[in-house]
């Protein structure tokens, strides 16, 4: 197996090694070359040939919107991780950024760097390891696939649970590279035959869509929404795994593209046909139902599948009000978010749709929801929107 090559490009030189410590002590990866601004990287990326890209934004000589306005003139596809400011301008300018071709972010430590550095290294690695090797892959090198390294962090953190248990110092996931055994990466990259659900009831009209979406989800979403039908009929609910603070610009950047209206989604909103709920950050969403017509309601529950938003949340509430008069997707993710709440959505007779393997950058949640046999049909992400579009359009008004 090839290691995924990365290229860092930060003008803060802490920032430079610490990310480089990251990634060079995960099995599976390495740092190919650094930069401190965005000409170096413009004048090494021919010469390394990166499979991924870790991208600070304010940067004197070239900063990160500059850098990916050459990217495109140069028609690079290169995939760009945005380090960004959890600031508010921040968000605005990775909204930006995405608009740019950037795949997806990450947000930087605030206050101490090394005290935040944990926090961060587990998503980094994440999305390093999704972008990176579906990249690489599509170049011909042979790397392991994103779920190498999510089961990597799983064991680690598996470890570290231990040790704090007996009183020992848990073990940091950015200082212990070890190759992983061979038996457990055949288990985790084993296919089962989907499991075989009989719903309650038949699938009726579709009332309400419910969308769950993680890693890859920014650019997957943006997608689906350019090229969804203008005249769609029923709201459409989203749970987008993404930090607070992000969302409503998020949000406001898909309405930019979408024929429909989008919003981030407020407590108390009336859920309306056509429109485009995104859940905000930090808050799972749900429905209510009242006497004037069903709501979007947020709540600050625990976590659920170490998300909030969490796409069971959304999916539980719309499963118990909707029964058989919903339409159900997951896409893109790492992990396992949405797939039990999904299965209940298909017990109650909602249609589901799945996205596929080879279009997923990461394909787990999608991946466990199909082998639970919460999946009726697995979809490419450029056929998504018409997939959608046409489902709510069959079963409008059964």
């Amino acid at each position: 197996m090839e290691d995924i090559s990365v290229l860092v490009c930060d003008d803060s030189a802490l920032m430079r090694n610490l990310i480089s410590r990251i990634v060079d002590n995960t099995e599976g990866m390495k740092v190919t070359a650094k930069a401190m601004n965005g000409q170096f990287a413009v004048e090494k990326i021919p010469l390394v040939k990166p499979d991924v890209m870790v991208l600070d934004i304010e940067m004197p000589v070239m900063n990160g919107i500059e850098f990916l306005k050459e990217r495109k003139n140069r028609h690079w596809d290169i995939p760009v991780i945005i380090l960004s400011s959890v600031a508010t301008e921040g968000a605005a300018v990775t909204m930006e950024c995405l608009e740019l071709g950037a795949s997806d972010f990450i947000t930087k430590p605030n206050g101490s760097v090394s005290a935040d550095l944990s926090s961060i290294s587990e998503h980094l690695i994440e999305l390093i390891s999704s972008y990176g090797s579906t990249y690489a892959r599509q170049h011909g090198k042979t790397t392991y696939p994103a779920e190498f390294f999510s089961h990597q962090l799983k064991m680690k953190r598996a470890e570290s649970f231990v040790a704090e248990k007996k009183g020992e110092s848990a073990v940091p996931v950015v200082e212990n590279k070890e190759v992983m055994h061979p038996f457990l990466w055949n288990d985790v990259n084993e296919k089962k035959e989907p499991a075989v659900i009989t719903p309650v009831r038949d699938g009726g009209r579709i009332d309400i869509i419910a969308l769950g979406i993680s890693t890859g989800g920014p650019n997957a979403l943006r997608c689906v929404f350019k090229m969804i039908d203008p005249h769609l009929q029923q709201p459409v609910l989203v749970v987008q795994h993404m930090p607070a603070g992000f969302t409503k610009e998020f949000a406001a950047s898909l309405d930019r593209i979408c024929p429909l209206d989008v919003k981030e989604a407020e407590d108390g909103d009336p859920i309306q046909k056509g429109k485009v709920y995104i859940a905000p950050g930090n808050f799972h969403i749900y429905v209510e139902n009242r006497v004037t017509g069903a709501v979007v309601r947020l709540s600050s529950d625990p976590q659920r599948n170490g998300h909030r938003p969490s796409a069971d949340y959304l999916f539980e509430s719309v499963a118990k009000i909707y029964q058989n008069h919903a339409l159900g997707v997951i896409m893109t993710g790492m992990g396992k978010d949405g797939a039990v709440e999904l299965c209940e959505m298909r017990k109650q007779g909602a249609w589901t749709l799945g996205q596929d393997q080879e279009s997923s950058i990461v394909y787990g949640m999608p991946k466990v929801a199909w082998e639970m046999g919460a999946v009726q049909k697995q979809i490419p992400l450029m056929g998504m929107a018409d997939a959608i579009s046409e489902i709510a359009r069959e079963h409008v008004n059964i």
